[in-house]
């Protein structure tokens, strides 16, 4: 019955997020905002909602390691896994103006982290001071977004994402993605928990691996899909929007409702992994402002590798 719950949260939690990416993404489109900043704030933060949900219900339910492990593995597995194989599929092009305001957030993000990590808690007040800065961010993204003479998304939306057309059909469909999202997110959850207790594995390696991956689901089949379309943009936006929103919102949202225990093995080796994956995404963008499928091979093999550092470090954490 656990796996039947477990596999039933990752699926809701892919449908959830597929009709709350289309809705979203409809009504944005008809806004006329560029194709990278649908990626980095509708897109790439609407994807983000199972890691959200995921991470509050975890940490009420008192599971630090899997609020935690849960937002830490996933951006982790959308810097290796997921741009990995979106540039694969076609290489990816990045925009200089925009990446140079947009790599210095993320990086600013996940340093941020760290450095309150040092604490062993994210209290209420670091979670509304990381919720603050996400506003900054926002706030900018926008401005600049206005200012510029980028084409417009209703032109260039992958076909996938047009649908549906009229906008209450799209608030609709939005609020059905975010019911099915939390409701996944709830069976998603509970099964890790049971399985971490059954298996004597500890919920930080839960929360890096099965639950970081399943909730970053929806980040992989937009950035595929995108991919597939020849969308760089919107698959390059959806990792980088999905990370900083993953550091400043998630977590902090989450502290701000529930303070949160950092796992000492999460502080001590995965938040250094997800810096290390921060400053190869940014090497990556910057290096020729191209990411090549031979980088795409790259960044694949090193998640890889981060798969059999918790497979040897098994209930370690």
């Amino acid at each position: 019955m656990i796996y039947l719950e477990l596999l039933a949260g990752l699926l809701l939690l892919l449908a959830g997020g597929d009709f709350l990416v289309r809705g979203a993404v409809s009504l944005a489109a008809r806004l006329g905002v560029s194709p990278l900043l649908i990626g980095l704030t509708i897109v790439g933060f609407g994807t983000s909602t199972p890691e959200l949900v995921t991470s509050i219900q975890a940490a009420l339910a008192g599971s630090p390691g899997i609020a935690v492990g849960n937002v830490v593995g996933s951006n982790i597995a959308n810097i290796l896994l997921i741009l990995g194989l979106a540039a694969l599929i076609a290489p990816i092009a990045v925009a200089k103006s925009d990446f140079r305001r947009d790599g210095l957030w993320l990086a600013l993000s996940a340093l941020a982290v760290m450095a309150l990590a040092q604490a062993g808690v994210l209290s209420r007040w670091m979670g509304l001071g990381l919720l603050g800065g996400l506003g900054l961010y926002l706030g900018l993204a926008y401005l600049a977004d206005r200012r510029a003479t980028a084409a417009r998304v209703a032109d260039d939306a992958p076909a996938a994402t047009i649908w549906p057309r009229a906008p209450l059909l799209a608030l609709a469909v939005s609020a059905g993605g975010i019911a099915l999202t939390v409701y996944g997110a709830s069976l998603l959850v509970g099964a890790a928990i049971e399985l971490a207790r059954g298996w004597q594995i500890s919920d930080a390696v839960i929360g890096l691996t099965v639950v970081a991956v399943g909730t970053s689901l929806p980040e992989l089949a937009t950035s595929v899909v995108a991919a597939l379309r020849r969308q760089g943009a919107v698959a390059f936006g959806n990792v980088v929007g999905s990370n900083i929103y993953n550091l400043m919102g998630i977590l902090g949202g989450t502290a701000l409702v529930h303070p949160v225990a950092m796992p000492a093995g999460i502080v001590a080796v995965d938040l250094w992994v997800m810096l290390a994956a921060t400053a190869i995404l940014i090497w990556v963008a910057v290096s020729g402002w191209r990411i090549t499928r031979a980088e795409g091979v790259t960044l694949l093999a090193l998640y890889a590798g981060y798969i059999a550092l918790m497979t040897l470090r098994g209930g370690m954490v």
